[in-house]
């Protein structure tokens, strides 16, 4: 691979990359039920609406769920597949394989979002418990749906919270699954944002 080839393979990754966060981001904020007029919400908002509003005309929501965003989710990493795949001099496969390997990437991707973001929770409860800071209000209202769970199937410690250990060990279990669903679909880790 030459060295033109590899940058624009970095660079159409990171770009691609950073939009396929923002748009799941988004969703995932509107599935917890965030607070829209967080700066941070609305810097989303903004930022993915361009891609967003031509897509939701043909694909309405359902139940609440923005399937818009997930659609365009798919689509970009879809993009990031058939671009990585082109600038390697690789053939495409069918459009199913693609399409599989696209869903495998966006749910891989959510899952290193909740990994990420759990683990800044747990640094910012150490560093700055009572931070009224915009991202960790988002950080907060995006984790604790989850944690919520798992919190309530523990017995009271004493004001310790182990429920993220609960929660690493069901992401490292959903990871090591799509890293053998991927496996089982010929997939190469390097081609999909998530994986």
């Amino acid at each position: 691979m030459g060295a033109l080839t590899e940058i624009a393979s970095y660079l159409a990754q990171t770009v691609l990359t950073l939009a396929l966060i923002a748009v799941l981001l988004r969703f995932l904020l509107q599935v917890v039920r965030a607070d829209f007029y967080n700066p941070i919400s609305q810097f989303l908002v903004r930022l993915t609406n361009p891609l967003v509003l031509p897509l939701r005309r043909i694909v309405p929501g359902l139940g609440g769920l923005d399937l818009s965003c997930l659609l365009l989710a798919l689509l970009l990493q879809l993009a990031a597949i058939v671009l990585l795949l082109m600038l390697h001099g690789a053939s495409l496969p069918n459009p199913a394989l693609l399409m599989a390997w696209s869903a495998l990437g966006v749910v891989g991707l959510v899952v290193n979002i909740y990994f990420f973001a759990l683990l800044a929770m747990i640094i910012i409860s150490w560093v700055a418990p009572a931070s009224r800071h915009p991202a960790l209000l988002l950080l907060f209202q995006l984790t604790e749906p989850v944690m919520a769970p798992f919190r309530r199937m523990l017995p009271n410690m004493g004001g310790l919270d182990f429920s993220p250990i609960l929660v690493f060990i069901l992401i490292n279990i959903i990871q090591i699954a799509l890293r053998h669903m991927a496996a089982g679909m010929a997939l190469h880790p390097a081609l999909v944002i998530g994986i």
